[in-house]
């Protein structure tokens, strides 16, 4: 905590923020949610221990949302295999006063719900590394067909056609509208978050995915630093420097996923980029965060398209309804697809590299100092992409910044002078944001919707 802005932080208490409509609605469904999912795992085994385990655990997350929704204190969290990381949280609900649920800072409490969590599984012999998650992340891949395939299809055109002739990565104006197309396309793949759509039908998912929707968006988009990144790969591709890394602080798996690849791979194949470096979660988290379990999960739905997206969800199996089969093409356009990113991955260019630190339960204020190795490794990217609203908020502090404060500002230890070349793409979900012009933060507030409805890119381009 000493390392955090001493800008006040969003807090539970406030009855007008998500933080309070989260704690109050949002996190008690989701719990709900992931005891449905170890009922059906409990019904599909024989196994009398698994069985035993998997009724405590259910038993677990009753107590957890009975605490929750009835404002008990956060109890501290028991060691389980990670002492330094259960000490961290414990220390900090202790210097927080072990406050309750509706009273707590919503950056700690979030974090702390996942993290506690996850030891109802690692303290057990058969679930210890079981994704409560796993199932609703491959459901809704599966509904994100439609715009997996439109993405297939104009992804392997452009590959193939950078492959067929360089010289198109040679024309400025073209590398700067493709560069600028695909970043947008993994801006708006964050629209689909699985813990904040638990009520919305997956028609409504599938209306936030497609190119109709990226270009209705458009306007959407408040703060756009895109030439700014698109200058610094390329200036750093013109020196000729031997290495140019990207690295992608991942946020949601299945279609959020699926776009971040669609960019890594173009940065690729164009040389923007010699290497990608994708950074997972290493535990259960925020429902639908990318596990390195994700990744290969994703390239073998792409392997065998057919069996996949052909497959019904489990809402399609429950109304009966069959998925149409996939033509020959779009069959064709994924096996592209699979093959270009399983080669990349399988040579090298294209790397998985976890870190236990990214569910810490503190802000990335304190990455610096909490994670120096961590902060060392970030400073060898030429550009660290942070995926997503949740690592938006850790970026700035979760904190109720005045709206018009730079990003750069915001960004504190992780700003300028950091080393780190910071690009955050985030659909503005939460409360905090920075960076925008005067009068605009009050103007979208009074629009229908609110603030919410609309998407930010923002960016720090300072070492």
């Amino acid at each position: 905590m000493e390392f955090d802005t001493k800008t006040p932080k969003s807090v539970t208490s406030d009855p007008k923020s998500f933080a309070s409509e989260s704690v109050r609605m949002r996190w008690p469904v989701i719990l709900t949610g992931a005891i449905d999912d170890i009922f059906k795992a409990i019904s599909s085994t024989d196994d009398a221990e698994k069985q035993a385990e998997g009724k405590k655990i259910i038993e677990q997350l009753g107590s957890l949302k009975y605490e929750m929704l009835h404002d008990r204190q956060l109890t501290p969290i028991p060691e389980d295999g990670f002492p330094d990381e259960t000490a961290a949280y414990n220390k900090e609900l202790e210097q927080l006063g072990n406050p309750t649920w509706f009273q707590v800072p919503w950056l700690f409490a979030e974090c702390y719900m996942y993290r506690r969590l996850n030891t109802f599984f690692t303290l057990t012999n058969h679930w210890k590394s079981y994704d409560l998650f796993a199932r609703q992340k491959t459901d809704t891949f599966r509904t994100s067909r439609n715009a997996v395939v439109e993405l297939a299809a104009r992804y392997a055109d452009i590959i193939k056609k950078i492959r067929a002739d360089k010289d198109i990565t040679h024309d400025p104006e073209t590398e700067k509208i493709l560069f600028t197309e695909m970043c947008e396309v993994c801006l708006w793949g964050n629209a689909t978050d699985l813990s904040l759509l638990t009520n919305m039908t997956y028609e409504d998912i599938q209306k936030l995915q497609g190119s109709e929707a990226r270009k209705a968006a458009e306007q959407n988009i408040l703060v756009n630093n895109l030439p700014e990144a698109f200058a610094l790969l390329k200036k750093a591709q013109a020196e000729g420097k031997k290495e140019r890394r990207v690295d992608f602080v991942l946020d949601n798996a299945g279609f959020e996923l699926y776009v971040d690849l669609v960019l890594a791979g173009y940065l690729l194949n164009t040389g923007l980029a010699t290497h990608v470096v994708l950074r997972p979660k290493s535990i259960p988290w925020f429902v639908s965060d990318v596990l390195p379990t994700d990744f290969a999960a994703l390239l073998s739905a792409l392997a065998n398209p057919k069996g996949f997206f052909e497959s019904p969800t489990e809402e399609e199996k429950v109304s009966e309804k069959t998925p149409a089969p996939l033509a020959p093409k779009e069959v064709e356009d994924l096996l592209y697809v699979f093959q270009d990113w399983a080669t990349l991955h399988g040579e090298g260019q294209l790397a998985i590299r976890p870190n236990r630190y990214w569910t810490a339960g503190g802000s990335f204020w304190r990455l610096p100092h909490e994670a120096p190795e961590l902060h060392e490794d970030l400073k060898q990217a030429e550009l660290v992409i942070f995926k997503g609203d949740l690592n938006y908020r850790k970026l700035v502090g979760d904190a109720w910044w005045d709206a018009t404060t730079p990003f750069a500002e915001a960004l504190g230890p992780m700003g300028p002078g950091s080393g780190v070349n910071v690009m955050s793409l985030r659909t503005c979900k939460a409360d905090v944001v920075v960076g925008l012009p005067a009068g605009k933060d009050e103007e979208l507030r009074a629009t229908e919707g609110g603030r919410w409805r609309f998407r930010c890119q923002k960016m720090g381009l300072e070492r």
